[in-house]
Formats: C-alpha cells, structure tokens, sequence
C-alpha cells in the first residue's frame, strides 16, 4: 500500500490534552485495523509558536515523538528537557509527558502510539 500525501486525513486539534493553541495531525494511517491492532497513531504533528500538547498520562499504549523540525520543550514525567530536530523522546505506559513550541519556529514531529 501507498498513500500518497494528499490522501492523508488531517485532524485540527484544539487545545490537544489541555495543552495552547491548535496541533494539526497528519495521519499516516487509519488507526488500529492498519497498525494490525498494535497501536492508534502513526502521523505527523504540527505545532505553531505558542502551540502544546498538555501533559497527560498514557496508560495502555506508549508514545515516540520523533523530532522533525524546530525546537520544543519536552515535558518527561516532571523534568522539562529541550529536543530539536533527531532526538527521539519516549513516553512510556504509566509515565507522563506533553510537549511545548515556545519559541518562533514551527515544530514538527513524527508521533506512533504503540499499545502496550
């Protein structure tokens, strides 16, 4: 299969998990039934200076963020750490996490949410 960009269903989410502003969501698949039940996401997330995802607990799946493009505020279980583009920030069932734009740039991520 091949799904080409424009095939991609995009979501405009307001104020994602508590978090500012709107995060848009290209979905690179079409939730469980294409990940063979494994997992819910696998998409590219946009968020605009000023833009976040609260931080919020995962529990029954984990989340990868893949950082793309810009520089953002990782919140991990507590600890704010700065990611820019390659790092990889793991969030783990029972553990804690959101993810802030603060500064002027866009950021962009690759996000899989595989079930634990």
């Amino acid at each position: 299969m091949i799904r080409h960009q424009e095939e991609c269903k995009v979501d405009y989410n307001e104020q994602m998990k508590g978090g500012k502003g709107t995060v848009e969501v290209r979905h690179f698949i079409s939730g469980p039934e294409e990940l063979n039940g494994k997992g819910r996401l696998f998409a590219q997330l946009t968020l605009n200076p000023g833009c976040s995802i609260g931080y919020h607990m995962h529990e029954g799946d984990s989340e990868i963020f893949y950082i793309l493009e810009g520089t953002a505020q990782y919140n991990d279980d507590g600890v704010v750490k700065t990611v820019v583009p390659g790092d990889v920030a793991f969030c783990a069932a029972g553990h804690c996490h959101g993810i802030a734009n603060e500064g002027t740039e866009v950021v962009r991520l690759i996000a899989v949410i595989p079930y634990a």
